[in-house]
């Protein structure tokens, strides 16, 4: 199980995308936009941190980080800013960006996953990455749909 600190704030960093949620679900024209507009940048922001945690962790690694590792820390960053593509030309947003992102969020377990696998990440890694990612992602998802 993974220590209470980290556990009790990546907890907690699931409650501004719920709040959003809510706000998207009160169907309240006044702040939908502002209630997508920041549930977009929160999932965008926390799928970078990510990939800043897996650079910190190849980091912290030194010899033993595989090389494959230094590009998975990066990819996330790119893909949040090419989620903002639409947005920025004035497509249809943020439902195509929102799924992205979710989808991005879920999938980063498979590199949470190695890390696990190869010792780099510490042995609670996925007691916590597990339920976040699966939260985060599930709800950036839903917005998505709404």
């Amino acid at each position: 199980m993974a220590p209470s600190t980290p556990r009790l704030l990546g907890f907690a960093g699931l409650l501004p995308q719920l709040a959003a949620g809510y706000i998207l679900l009160e169907n309240n024209n006044d702040w939908r936009f502002t209630a997508l507009a920041m549930a977009y940048a929160y999932a965008a922001l926390i799928f970078s941190f990510l990939g800043g945690l897996w650079w910190g962790l190849a980091a912290a690694a030194g010899a033993r980080a595989p090389g494959w590792l230094w590009v998975a820390a990066v990819v996330p960053s790119l893909i949040a800013l090419g989620s903002a593509w639409p947005w920025a030309t004035g497509q249809r947003w943020p439902g195509p960006s929102m799924i992205v992102l979710g989808t991005g969020l879920i999938a980063a377990l498979a590199v949470d996953w190695r890390l696990q696998k190869t010792g780099i990440a510490p042995e609670w890694w996925l007691s916590l990455r597990v339920p976040l990612s699966l939260g985060l992602g599930g709800i950036t998802l839903a917005i998505g749909l709404i």
